[in-house]
């Protein structure tokens, strides 16, 4: 799961919304800076993060692109599933994807100073780039793989990623689904509440 996954599944709860955003940008005993409601976000974080690395029908999408992408496999599915999320967005949730990231940035933008460092740097690009809502797009795939490709520690294969992703388009896409209505029974039998 990437940005978009993670916020979605975190309810309309705030605290939760912003540490699942940034527990990736948190290192050792930096999370214990945060109060109760932002640690559970975190929390959650790590519970999606586990429970979606050992599913079965991950594991499936994950062997479809190893050939192409090898030790980062795991990563580029994890920013196709926020492809599919976005691009049937209006399954998932009652208000425009639009409006939503327009909500998360301002969300954001309203807790700026108890952000991690590396994060208050990434928001206003995030944010003037619209990442969450681009997602939907080809387009806007193809600069989150090249974006990632230019930050990994090995060379990868992640620029292409986006060929993978046409090539093999509607069997991810109909496993993205069924993966997807696990994972969020699997936060809503963890307290939280979806807003469909």
């Amino acid at each position: 799961m990437n940005f978009l996954a993670h916020i979605y599944l975190s309810g309309n709860n705030h605290e939760l919304m912003i540490g699942n955003f940034i527990a990736d940008m948190l290192r050792g005993k930096q999370i214990y800076e945060y109060e109760k409601g932002i640690l559970d976000g975190i929390t959650l974080h790590k519970l999606i993060d586990e429970y979606t690395d050992d599913h079965d029908i991950v594991k499936e999408c994950v062997e479809i692109i190893r050939p192409s992408q090898g030790r980062y496999a795991t990563v580029v599915v994890d920013i196709m599933f926020d492809h599919f999320l976005a691009k049937n967005w209006d399954d998932y949730h009652v208000e425009s994807l639009d409006a939503y990231a327009n909500y998360v940035y301002q969300t954001m933008e309203s807790n700026y100073a108890i952000l991690p460092d590396k994060f208050q740097l990434m928001l206003p690009k995030m944010k003037s780039e619209n990442w969450l809502s681009q997602y939907q797009y080809m387009e806007g795939m193809q600069k989150a793989f090249e974006g990632m490709s230019r930050r990994t520690s090995f060379k990868s294969n992640m620029a292409v990623a986006a060929d993978d992703l046409q090539e093999n388009y509607d069997e991810l896409e109909d496993r993205f689904k069924f993966f997807f209505n696990d994972v969020i029974t699997l936060v809503e039998e963890n307290g939280v509440k979806i807003i469909k």
